[in-house]
């Protein structure tokens, strides 16, 4: 009896590992690394199945490639480890006079996605003078190796200490009316009326927050954009908090004192699950701004990144180059394995029934076209940049094993579709194979 429970064990372990499709390779072969418009393109795949430890594929696993918003599963992770249950909204102190504020780069303030709004109630209902202090900040408006030219670009908001809006004025053009919110932007507004069969625009000029909107006469449809504005410094900030509170907003030369408490906003995962669903590159730079408040009092995206890699992620089996939280910087350089590996510790610390609605599921957010055979059996985050598709996550086989994967193409020559479409096969083969 005691020799049959020895052997126990190691026939599980055999049988789990003959539970791996003998095809794996195979269909990686067929789908991706062997196919005509792909085979040229630098690829890598990991496949781990986390109840065992064993790796169903490996290929060119340890070789970097740029992530694109597939870095948004690091700064998932970190937000997940350093801001609690709730975020940071700001930092503020009261006397018996006044309250002094400062920004902790809280992206929920004012933006439309969030009603919950405590920051804004607190200043709203308090009857002292109101006093903003500044922060003390690292970062730059954007982050680096950004393109410089998408300025005007909604998916590229400027990084700041205290957001307001999300940082993006919303336009609406509908004919030749107009709205635009926050309504002070409207203020330094130019409409040009396009005869000719042009699109309906709204942009805005390179150092100034003066909107250009263009209209089409014969066009009666509604358009809506999102158009980062410049946030600018102190002043502007307290300027906007005046129109917003309708309210007199004073200005300090030096930060709250280190006794400052913390007023706590909206529930992390209302955050995360946005910036992971429609891959929110605002809400992933904010988020690590965020966890460098609570690591310090200095707001710095660098700091936040070494404390991990020094700490939680010290044992990444290839130290990657990680620069900002989006994945908007082609400076990231991360292998398959690292996010294999990153995606593996979420796994074993955090419960499914929390994790897996972070994630964009098949039919659903940036996988809205894609997975729709697999409901409730892949989550995964996308991640798209000129000349490079990523996807990592988890996937659930048709006997109810979950795989942690990650498939990482730079460098190809064909539309970003063709490739997707191509990683989609394989995984379907993987799936229920």
């Amino acid at each position: 009896m005691r020799s049959f429970l020895l052997f126990l064990p190691a026939f599980l372990l055999m049988a789990a590992a003959q539970a791996q499709p003998k095809n794996i390779r195979k269909w990686a072969n067929e789908e991706i690394l062997l196919k005509k418009d792909i085979r040229n393109a630098h690829t890598g795949i990991c496949i781990l199945d986390p109840a065992t430890g064993k790796y169903w594929l490996q290929y060119q696993d340890d070789k970097f490639f740029m992530p694109a918003s597939n870095t948004k599963i690091f700064t998932l992770f970190t937000g997940l480890r350093l801001l609690g249950d709730s975020l940071p909204a700001m930092r503020y102190a009261e006397d018996d006079t006044a309250v002094y504020i400062q920004g902790t780069a809280d992206p929920s303030f004012l933006h439309p996605d969030f009603t919950y709004q405590p920051v804004k109630d607190f200043l709203t209902q308090t009857d002292k003078r109101i006093w903003l202090a500044p922060a003390i900040i690292k970062n730059k408006r954007f982050g680096p190796g950004w393109a410089w030219s998408d300025y005007a670009d909604y998916y590229q908001p400027e990084l700041n200490a205290w957001p307001m809006y999300g940082n993006v004025a919303r336009i609406n053009i509908t004919g030749s009316a107009y709205t635009v919110t926050p309504e002070y932007f409207a203020r330094d507004l130019q409409l040009v009326r396009e005869t000719a069969p042009t699109e309906v625009l709204a942009d805005r000029d390179e150092r100034s927050n003066r909107f250009v909107l263009h209209y089409r006469t014969d066009d009666r449809s509604s358009h809506d954009f999102e158009v980062p504005f410049i946030t600018g410094g102190n002043e502007q900030l307290a300027q906007r908090l005046q129109d917003t509170l309708r309210k007199a907003v004073g200005l300090l030369d030096k930060p709250v004192s280190a006794q400052s408490s913390i007023l706590k906003s909206i529930p992390v995962d209302t955050l995360f699950e946005p910036m992971m669903h429609r891959s929110d590159n605002f809400f992933a730079e904010q988020i690590l701004m965020m966890c460098s408040t609570m690591l310090g009092d200095t707001i710095d995206t660098r700091k936040t990144i070494r404390y991990m890699l020094d700490s939680v992620l010290q044992d990444l089996p290839q130290p990657p180059s990680w620069v900002d939280g989006s994945g908007l910087s082609r400076y990231n350089l991360i292998t398959p394995r690292d996010f294999v590996y990153v995606l593996e510790k979420m796994y074993k610390t955090y419960p499914k029934e929390r994790l897996w609605p972070l994630f964009p599921g098949g039919g659903k957010g940036t996988l809205r076209s894609y997975y729709q055979q697999l409901p409730g059996r892949l989550y995964a985050k996308t991640g798209t940049l000129s000349g490079c598709v990523a996807l990592s996550g988890y996937l659930v086989t048709k006997s109810g094993k979950t795989l942690v994967f990650s498939v990482l193409v730079n460098n190809h020559d064909t539309t970003s579709t063709v490739v997707r479409r191509a990683v989609e096969r394989f995984l379907l083969k993987v799936a229920n194979g």
